[in-house]
């Protein structure tokens, strides 16, 4: 076996790893031997050098296989749901409820914010006493007494992606399409998941900032996933405007409180409407798209959905009273309102600069280890072909601190950009591949 640095040179060079090469490396670094500093120049010269479809399924066998797996019966037709990142997105939190409360069993293992893009599990540690700590054998009770579970990652489940996903972030590699392929999959492997819906983001806000790249990211997916035998479908959907009013964790669990009490706003729900029929579709649980989008209007309309939140929080050590009682979620002392300094259509929105100045808020980590403000962040009331008059308020700040909002406020409005021409409003789904597509 060669050295690790001469493992490095070799990627760097262009040269594909073999799956021993990866698996000792990995193994090296997880051991301590190999320090941190080699791994970094490893993921860097996988983000220049890129990886080969092989090689790619390689990692991500290592990545499975540095912990343990978990599995279900397989008349439970699990299906799973993941996100490649963007502002405002709480959908996770929409739509496993709904999907669950129609009897499929929904595994979910979630992260933490990543650069400029909110993480599922701190929006639900923002509820009173929420855990998402759990062993293999706790979550597997989860799924069969709730119907679903949202948990982190542990040491013990796909611990080479548990360390090396917080070293992405620190080392610029983030946006690298084979970590994200190996990391994304390698979780919805271990964790169970017989089927997957991919929530590809496409625009300002997302990782993948065009359709191209989306695509190329998307057949790495679901090659990937059919290597393992899985099914996975990929929709992708606009992140060019941040997704629903609300940017904050308790500000976002707030939001989806009142989506599943019926008040649906029109963006998040085109998105989770689209993904729960598919998740139907694969689960087997309905045989169209038609009675699929019959039965998910019906559980939010008669509560079903709205319960099985509240079953879920429960389940997971939080108050469910915040069901009934939002002001029970952290709150900011602040609220300070984003006036528009110019009259026109809304030509643009700098989602991921608004993603980045809501972490310096306190929403966010800067750092691994920073603590999380779960109170602050904003509501945003406009997107992209909105009419706005100047002094129109776009939206609120939610902080701590007067003054920090009043600067926050001045800050956001300078990532809309305003034009005299009339500007069309952009389409949420922009492309799927779906049961009912060639794609797939």
């Amino acid at each position: 076996m060669r050295s690790i640095a001469e493992l490095i040179i070799k990627k760097r060079d262009g040269y594909p790893l073999s799956e021993e090469e990866l698996k000792y490396f990995i193994e090296s670094y997880l051991s301590g031997r190999t320090p941190e500093y080699q791994m970094a120049s490893l993921l860097m010269a996988i983000f220049f050098k890129d990886m080969e479809t092989e090689e790619i399924s390689a990692l991500t066998d290592v990545f499975v296989n540095s912990g343990s797996k978990i599995s279900f019966p397989s008349e439970y037709q699990t299906v799973d749901k993941h996100s490649t990142g963007g502002v405002g997105d709480k959908i996770s939190l929409i739509l496993a409820p709904i999907v669950a409360s129609l009897g499929v069993k929904v595994p979910m293992m979630s992260g933490r914010g990543l650069g400029h893009t909110g993480g599922t599990l701190d929006k639900l540690e923002s509820i009173p006493g929420f855990r998402t700590n759990y062993s293999a054998v706790e979550f597997r009770n989860l799924i069969d007494e709730v119907g679903m579970a949202i948990i982190s990652q542990s040491p013990k489940l796909v611990p080479a992606d548990y360390k090396i996903y917080a070293l992405r972030d620190k080392t610029g590699t983030v946006e690298s399409l084979p970590l994200i392929t190996a990391s994304i999959m390698s979780k919805k492997i271990a964790e169970g998941a017989q089927n997957l819906v991919i929530d590809m983001k496409v625009g300002a806000g997302a990782f993948m900032q065009n359709i191209e790249i989306a695509h190329k990211l998307a057949g790495m997916l679901k090659s990937t996933g059919e290597r393992f035998g899985q099914k996975v479908s990929v929709v992708f959907t606009n992140m060019n405007s941040p997704l629903g009013e609300y940017v904050g964790n308790a500000l976002e669990v707030l939001e989806t409180i009142e989506f599943l009490k019926g008040n649906r706003l029109r963006d998040i729900d085109v998105i989770v409407i689209e993904l729960a029929i598919e998740m139907l579709l694969l689960s087997k649980t309905c045989k169209s798209r038609e009675d699929a989008k019959k039965l998910i209007d019906q559980t939010i309309s008669d509560g079903s959905a709205l319960e099985k939140f509240r079953q879920f929080v429960k389940a997971q050590g939080g108050n469910p009273d915040i069901c009934d009682d939002v002001s029970l979620l952290p709150q900011a002392k602040e609220m300070i309102p984003i006036i528009s300094d110019k009259t026109g259509y809304i030509n643009s929105i700098n989602s991921r600069a608004i993603g980045y100045a809501l972490i310096h808020l306190g929403a966010g980590r800067k750092e691994a280890n920073d603590k999380i403000d779960f109170g602050v962040g904003a509501r945003l009331l406009r997107k992209i072909g909105d009419r706005l008059e100047k002094g129109e308020t776009i939206g609120f700040v939610y902080s701590q601190d007067r003054i920090q909002g009043v600067k926050m406020a001045s800050e956001l409005v300078k990532h809309y950009s305003i034009t005299e021409r009339k500007i069309e409003t952009e389409e949420t789904i922009i492309d799927s591949w779906c049961t009912d597509s060639p794609d797939i």
